[in-house]
């Protein structure tokens, strides 16, 4: 049975493996996934992905957001499932093309999640960014625009806030993913945020998230290990 620890993805968000070797090592038993971003695989190079299996069992998502022509995509994602990653992001923001070819060079090694609207991005950016009245008036119709596509493109599921989890599930089904990042405890984290759309962890596993993504709650935490296992602790409240 899934325990609360199995929802946390902690992102190795630093600028060398040897700054996120330590949460590794510390956060090895305490989480279900590490995400490695574009810095520290720019950074590091595949390389990190395989040290950072030598230090734990824990998955590895690979959060790329890979957004090209279809043929370069799907080279992309081949060499990302030779390199056995658990998951894999790309943009929905692209062509269904791109997505199936995406699914298709993953196979059965690399599941591949759509990035459907950043967490950083609200209704302004939207409109900004040149949508329909419709799409920066309701930031969640296009969410669910984008969620379709992957579901259709055969996506193990889609990257999406806590404020689209549940109807991304409801309408996709359960075994179609749903990862969210934004995550903050309910007390929020002090000081500037670089997150607009949040949600707390029990919250976001309540209304169906697969999996959360948490960094700065248990990186910046006077003690890091004691975090995430008060994070899991809380899921594991709800989900019991």
């Amino acid at each position: 049975m899934k325990s609360g620890k199995d929802y946390i993805v902690f992102p190795l968000d630093f600028p060398s493996f040897g700054q996120a070797e330590k949460y590794v090592k510390l956060l090895s038993d305490r989480v279900g996934m590490f995400k490695i971003g574009l810095e520290l695989f720019i950074r590091e190079g595949p390389e990190v992905i395989r040290k950072t299996r030598q230090l734990s069992s824990a998955g590895i998502f690979l959060d790329l957001k890979l957004h090209d022509i279809s043929a370069t995509v799907q080279r992309a994602v081949r060499s990302a499932a030779e390199l056995e990653a658990d998951l894999l992001t790309v943009h929905c923001a692209s062509s269904i093309r791109m997505l199936e070819a995406a699914v298709g060079a993953g196979g059965d090694k690399t599941g591949i999640l759509g990035v459907t609207l950043l967490t950083d991005n609200d209704a302004q950016t939207v409109r900004e960014s040149g949508f329909s009245d419709a799409y920066w008036a309701d930031p969640a119709a296009l969410v669910m625009k984008r969620a379709e596509m992957a579901c259709q493109a055969g996506c193990a599921g889609v990257v999406c806030s806590g404020n689209e989890v549940q109807a991304v599930k409801h309408r996709f089904g359960a075994d179609f993913m749903a990862v969210t990042p934004g995550i903050r405890p309910a007390g929020g984290i002090g000081g500037e945020d670089d997150q607009k759309r949040v949600c707390t962890p029990g919250r976001a596993v309540t209304l169906g998230a697969d999996l959360i993504v948490v960094g700065r709650p248990i990186r910046d935490a006077p003690d890091p290990e004691e975090a995430a296992k008060e994070i899991a602790a809380g899921i594991d409240a709800v989900i019991l």
